[in-house]
């Protein structure tokens, strides 16, 4: 018979089954149109961002997987490890794009034209996704997950970037500043690679979540 404890524990695993679900859906819209936005408009930061949400989308399947092996003690340590992972993989292969397409842009002068779907979307984000994050961050300090933990910094991290690019997609439409939209890209990369350090080297929270 589950005790109180073990009903909360699944309670609070059931909200981020939802938590993840909702950014599977989210991240997938955003990330599609982003993509197509960025390529009409030739901004790399708005395809750099629409990436970085598809790789939102691969880090909520892990964190499914992650939560649905929460009762399996004995492989949820090595669930985690590997979810971080795989995500800190994929941020390497985003930051060496980005850093590749802006310096080839900047260099090139390849002068974007402006979009306005990019600068409805990044604004969204801004609002959304410090939601989600406080949301994320209950159910990981709840069940004491570090992957569900460094997922809700992942979605703090889409905050960020969802502010620069609007600062870069902003100027270029209002101002015509060509070349913030590749800085705004290059901006980017220091901030991504630092998740993507923390992610292949499968680091987890301990303090805030009670993990060890």
């Amino acid at each position: 018979m589950a005790t109180a404890s073990d009903q909360d524990r699944q309670r609070l695993v059931r909200r981020g089954q939802k938590l993840e679900y909702f950014t599977l859906a989210y991240n997938s819209v955003e990330g599609l149109v982003s993509i197509i936005a960025g390529l009409i408009a030739g901004s790399v930061s708005l395809v750099g961002f629409g990436l970085d949400s598809l790789i939102e989308v691969t880090s909520g399947a892990a964190l499914l997987w992650r939560l649905h092996h929460d009762l399996d003690h004995s492989r949820r340590e090595q669930v985690e490890q590997t979810t971080l992972r795989i995500v800190g993989g994929c941020f390497m292969a985003l930051a060496a794009y980005i850093f590749y397409e802006s310096g080839s842009s900047l260099i090139g002068h390849a002068v974007p034209e402006r979009s306005i779907p990019g600068i409805v979307v990044a604004a969204v984000s801004v609002i959304v996704m410090p939601m989600l994050a406080r949301a994320k961050r209950r159910v990981a300090a709840g069940i004491g997950s570090g992957a569900m933990q460094a997922d809700s910094r992942q979605t703090d991290f889409c905050t960020y970037l969802s502010a620069i690019l609007l600062g870069g997609l902003l100027l270029n439409a209002l101002l015509g500043w060509w070349w913030a939209d590749p800085v705004a890209g290059l901006v980017m990369v220091p901030i991504i690679a630092k998740e993507d350090v923390d992610g292949v080297r499968g680091k987890a929270c301990c303090g805030d979540c009670g993990c060890h």
